[in-house]
């Protein structure tokens, strides 16, 4: 490892019990200056989306971003919950280990609650923690299948210091980081937090992200991390190719990507209001790694590693 980890948070685990009394005194939370209701109960109409499928290209678009279970959009930048659903159910089987080290509103440990895989979920914003556990705070019981409730652990924890994860434990690594400063979760308020970071700041700690998810990750299993990019000066600066390229470095190879086109994109209306003389940024990047199974050969995929 090329870093101290010991520098960085180490995993506190917020339990069930935690939340229940964090929310005789709270009703919200405040994310990046807006209230995100934590409510007693949630209101189900339905805990799967209509005919769902696999995707099978690599694009992906989810006009309506999924509302099933307690899947909410309310929570800025969060991914969509087909996104996840894809990813676990095509690289995981029941039961195995799903980590999402920047979990952020829940979606990921919401999936993996309906879908039969165990979680852990971290997030660096105990606030954050908190909505995770509200939106885990609902009973499944389908009548059309045998049903046993996975183990979902959440914590207050450093994306670089996953120090209670063994290394490779973990079946699928499924995220979405912030995009440098695009999206100031904390504004500042929680130290580490990516989101507060400059772009040549945040691409040096990503590389440490990307050495912890190789780390805990088991050989031949998959980690997943969607990305996007931005403008400054009117002219196009891609985060994507820096974090698919600190990924790499850390030695994993490139299985897929997928180039995830985006919807209500509240960021770009605000920003870009009226003419503009450059083109709208309407997509996202899915890069899907692997992680080299024991005994493989490197020198079969160097078309797909680093360059």
């Amino acid at each position: 490892m090329s870093y101290d980890r010991s520098k960085y948070r180490e995993m506190q685990e917020v339990t069930h019990e935690d939340y229940l009394n964090f929310r005789k005194t709270h009703s919200y939370v405040v994310i990046e200056n807006v209230k995100v209701a934590l409510p007693e109960r949630h209101v189900i109409k339905k805990f799967a989306p209509k005919d769902f499928k696999l995707e099978t290209t690599t694009v992906w678009s989810f006009p309506e971003r999924g509302d099933w279970a307690t899947h909410r959009g309310n929570y800025r930048g969060n991914w969509s919950p087909y996104i996840p659903r894809n990813l676990i159910l095509r690289y995981t089987k029941k039961g195995e280990l799903v980590l999402d080290q920047m979990v952020g509103s829940g979606t990921t440990a919401v999936e993996c609650k309906l879908l039969q895989r165990r979680c852990i979920a971290v997030d660096i914003n105990p606030d954050a923690v908190m909505v995770t556990r509200n939106r885990l705070d609902f009973s499944y019981a389908p009548i059309d299948e045998e049903y046993e409730e996975p183990e979902i652990r959440t914590y207050v924890g450093d994306a670089r210091n996953l120090n209670l994860i063994p290394s490779e434990s973990v079946d699928l690594i499924a995220t979405h980081p912030p995009y440098a400063g695009i999206i100031a979760y904390s504004a500042k308020r929680v130290p580490g937090d990516l989101s507060s970071l400059k772009l040549e700041d945040y691409i040096e700690e990503m590389r440490k992200v990307a050495e912890e998810c190789y780390r805990v990750l088991k050989p031949g299993k998959h980690c997943a991390v969607l990305i996007g990019d931005t403008r400054k000066h009117k002219h196009y600066v891609s985060i994507a190719t820096r974090v698919l390229q600190a990924f790499l470095d850390a030695g994993f190879v490139l299985r897929e990507e997928v180039i995830k086109l985006q919807w209500k994109m509240k960021t770009t209306r605000e920003r870009w209001r009226g003419s503009y003389d450059f083109l709208l940024i309407a997509h996202e990047h899915l890069y899907i790694f692997r992680k080299l199974a024991e005994g493989e050969k490197a020198s079969r995929y160097k078309a797909s590693a680093r360059w």
